[in-house]
């Protein structure tokens, strides 16, 4: 698998976060409006927030709380392949596990992608 491009960590993190809410936002015609993600040893975590739609907005606001979060946990498995594509060409590793989590509360969400574990790097640098 190809790394897209060499990235520091910090920029790695960035790179995937504007990804991640850049599919969503396609997926659901509305991006969050703050995002990041962190990338340590195996686990790539990405928060977003205030990324709920005016639909989702209104049904949390006439109690329909449930309602939303399965919307929200059915259009995330729904972009689960492009999000792991997208992680893996970033990064250049497999994703061998995707979590997904939102919170009406907070309008609130995280994705989470466990990556293939890595001995060892060719240039001597711990692993990303």
């Amino acid at each position: 698998m190809e790394v897209e491009q060499n990235h520091t960590r910090g920029q790695l993190g960035g790179a995937i976060a504007n990804e991640i809410v850049r599919i969503l936002a396609d997926f659901t015609g509305r991006g969050a409006t703050r995002s990041r993600a962190f990338v340590h040893g195996d686990v790539v975590v990405c928060l977003f927030e205030e990324s709920m739609t005016r639909l989702e907005q209104s049904l949390v606001a006439n109690g329909k709380d449930d309602t939303v979060r399965q919307l929200r946990d059915g259009s995330q498995r729904a972009c689960e392949p492009e999000m792991v594509a997208a992680v893996e060409r970033l990064t250049g590793r497999e994703v061998v596990r995707f979590l997904s989590g939102s919170s009406t509360d907070a309008d609130a969400g995280v994705e989470v992608f466990v990556l293939e574990p890595v001995t060892a790097n060719t240039d001597g640098l711990p692993p990303i």
